[in-house]
């Protein structure tokens, strides 16, 4: 799988990079086993870019990759993480009187997750991420949705940040987010090597074409796209799926029903479109994809490798969808 040089070239990652929060028990709990397994099938699929953050399941997402990538050789593959909340503990009574999901990951509440952007504070989030993952280094680290924390970022985390670059404790640096403003902002202002962009570069959301991309495009940075199924429906539109975690709404589940009708009589499966849809664009260096099983990752694989005809594209824009 061909490998992509960020920033000041010292970080390579792939352009179908593994998305670990699902295996942080996103919505669900994943069995330990299956969460492993997961990390070995995009191995032997030649991934070797793996996204994590200390949200996803209160660490439990940082422990299992680290663990499933313990034996593996360090310089083969690149790891990112985030930074911008970090993760108290809660004392057992606390603990005992919450209940359900932890912000949607299906995991106990032993802490509480508290938003810092103070240089301190992203200095602390990367100590206990390392801990946590057993690597001595990770490869990417990333502002993780400073939407209203913005000031604090660009003051404080940020400059954290270069800082770590500059000291060698870090390969590349950038910030990921749901929005696009923002991280407009940061490529305009700051000198990051990567953005990540969750749902807003996928068949049904164009914004990022706006500025997002163009912008990245001018100043030779790169950028990572999430989200590219907006949460399942560009999985599988049917009634009661989702567009960016809630129900779909019509004029949005009839979009993709068009898209999966034309993209269909070309004989591609919608989630193949649209995995390939974002590396289209030349400024995009990376498609994240969220798996919790093999079968999963697998798939999305297959799909990469899939050629997608010119002729697909085409009959979209002819009719008014891309």
């Amino acid at each position: 799988m061909r490998r992509i040089r960020l920033g000041r070239g010292t970080v390579g990652i792939t352009e179908l990079a593994f998305g670990a929060a699902a295996i942080g028990n996103l919505f669900t709990e994943v069995d330990p086993a299956r969460a492993a397994a997961a990390v070995d099938a995009a191995w032997d699929e030649g991934i070797r870019y793996f996204d994590t953050a200390p949200h996803y399941g209160l660490g439990l997402s940082e422990r299992r990759l680290g663990e499933a990538l313990r034996d593996r050789p360090r310089d083969a593959y690149a790891v990112s993480t985030k930074a911008g909340r970090l993760l108290d503990p809660l004392t057992p009574t606390e603990t005992a009187a919450h209940q359900g999901l932890s912000a949607g990951f299906a995991v106990p509440h032993t802490h509480r997750r508290r938003w810092d952007f103070s240089a301190d504070g992203i200095r602390r989030s990367l100590e206990s991420s390392l801990v946590r993952l057993g690597l001595d280094r990770v490869d990417i680290v990333y502002l993780h949705d400073p939407d209203d924390h913005g000031e604090a970022a660009f003051r404080e985390g940020y400059p954290a940040l270069e800082k770590l670059r500059a000291e060698g404790v870090v390969g590349a640096i950038g910030a990921g987010m749901n929005q696009t403003a923002m991280l407009t902002r940061f490529l305009r202002e700051t000198d990051v090597d990567v953005v990540l962009c969750a749902g807003r570069l996928t068949l049904l959301d164009h914004s990022a074409l706006d500025t997002l991309l163009p912008e990245a495009a001018a100043r030779g940075r790169g950028v990572v796209v999430g989200g590219v199924f907006n949460s399942g429906l560009l999985i599988d539109p049917r009634p009661g799926a989702t567009y960016d975690y809630a129900a779909a709404p019509a004029p949005v589940m009839e979009r993709a029903v068009r898209i999966r009708d034309i993209a269909e009589g070309h004989g591609v499966p919608l989630r193949a479109a649209a995995l390939h849809y974002p590396l289209r664009h030349p400024a995009v260096s990376a498609v994240l994809v969220g798996a919790r099983s093999p079968e999963e990752v697998r798939d999305a694989a297959a799909r990469f490798r899939a050629p997608v005809p010119d002729a697909l594209w085409d009959d979209l824009r002819a009719e008014g969808l891309l």
